[in-house]
């Protein structure tokens, strides 16, 4: 009778385990069932704030003339940029460099012996940052005007930003997710299923270039400062469950 128990034992367990392992290769194959796809979210946009850089220079045997230079030149500048409508505050004048300048040195042969002093140059860089644009574009088209006044100015092109990036890329991500959502459905429906929740989900790396450019995309992200115009771009890798 014992012996008879223990047979009922030992086929039972050898019907649960065959359940469980049927159960497991089930899960398995279910688990794999899911459907990939990369969703893209695009836009256009027009900067709304611009920085701009430039410095004034001056040369002179002594460093108080040339600091007297330097001051009637920012004076100039500063008027400048704000008869054009610039508030003064968005103006800001950085500390004067000073610089001892030499000239090489050579004898009668030809051959160098040392070097002269010549004078000091000094220089003073100056910063625009606004949300008029145009104002400020227009002024480094200009500034070259200041020349003739005996104003010794360099400036670099100017740098476009956007104060709302942020709302940008949470609208990017809604537009790439419903991009994969709708590609999602395609492929399912294409194969007589649909999809389930989403197994998983990851963004790709946020790309701003100049609008109609051709820029390329950078594995860590683009920032393009610039062209006032842009466009944005982000990717969505979603995994969903098939059903």
């Amino acid at each position: 009778m014992k012996a008879y128990w223990k047979y009922i034992i030992i086929g039972v367990a050898i019907i649960a385990s065959a359940w469980l392992l049927a159960r497991a290769y089930m899960y398995k194959y279910h688990a794999q069932e899911t459907i990939v796809v990369t969703g893209l979210g695009e836009t256009e946009f027009t900067s709304d704030l611009i920085v701009w850089n430039g410095y004034i220079t001056a040369e002179s045997s002594n460093v108080e003339s040339g600091y007297a230079q330097i001051e009637a030149s920012k004076k100039k500048v500063y008027d400048y940029i704000t008869s054009k409508g610039i508030a003064p505050e968005s103006v800001v004048f950085q500390f004067v460099n000073v610089n001892k300048q030499y000239e090489s040195v050579y004898n009668s042969a030809g051959n160098w012996v040392g070097q002269r002093f010549t004078g000091y140059q000094l220089s003073q860089s100056f910063t625009i940052e606004s949300k008029d644009v145009d104002a400020v574009e227009n002024i480094s088209r200009e500034i070259s005007s200041l020349i003739a006044q005996g104003v010794s100015i360099e400036a670099r092109q100017p740098d476009y930003y956007y104060t709302k990036l942020d709302d940008v890329k949470l609208s990017l991500i809604e537009k790439a997710s419903a991009d994969a959502r709708a590609r999602a459905e395609k492929i399912a429906a294409n194969a007589g299923a649909k999809i389930g929740r989403v197994a998983s989900a990851r963004m790709g790396v946020f790309q701003i270039t100049g609008a109609n450019t051709n820029e390329e995309f950078s594995a860590g992200g683009s920032f393009n400062t610039s062209s006032r115009q842009k466009k944005a771009r982000i990717t969505m890798r979603i995994e969903y469950r098939v059903k």
